[in-house]
């Protein structure tokens, strides 16, 4: 794959994708599928978060401290049917590269968003760039560090992350 514009992009007032360097190396939290969209995400964290998460956060009555982050990759569903292991029914596996998504702690920051900052970069294989999701894309997301505020509202109880860690 080329160079990607990975050091440059951002979104506006907010997160660039240069803070989340390393990111493709961060341990696995899970994966994750909605049934609404074509993709397959696996969710990683940084080490501050995995740290907070193995100690029992959120369910220990902690936040999750600042310099937690996350890094969602999303791709889009493909359909296998020719591993042993298939045996009628056909697997789904990660097929081509859609989307960058990260999160971020930082309560001085992000103080109105109860201290998370969101970024949501769509991949253009044509150009091999990532762009800023917008308005007009599916979903649609104000393309603002404040863009996953409002949909991370219902996991307060959890610090306002859904996806817990776990047992493994």
């Amino acid at each position: 794959m080329a160079q990607q514009n990975k050091d440059t992009v951002q979104v506006q007032n907010g997160l660039a994708l240069s803070e989340f360097k390393g990111y493709e190396d961060w341990q696995s939290v899970a994966p994750s599928h909605t049934d609404s969209t074509n993709v397959i995400r696996l969710i990683l964290a940084n080490p501050a978060m995995i740290n907070a998460y193995k100690a029992g956060s959120p369910g220990n009555g902690k936040p999750f401290p600042d310099g937690s982050k996350i890094a969602k990759i999303l791709w889009e569903q493909r359909k296998i049917t020719d591993p042993p292991f298939s045996g009628n029914a056909p697997d789904t596996v990660p097929g081509k590269l859609t989307e960058l998504e990260f999160i971020e702690k930082d309560s001085k920051r992000f103080p109105d968003t109860h201290g998370w900052g969101f970024a949501a970069f769509k991949y253009d294989a044509a150009t091999d760039k990532l762009a800023p999701v917008t308005s007009t894309d599916r979903p649609p997301q104000v393309n603002d560090a404040k863009c996953g505020a409002s949909c991370h509202a219902m996991a307060a109880s959890t610090d306002y992350i859904f996806t817990a860690y776990p047992r493994r």
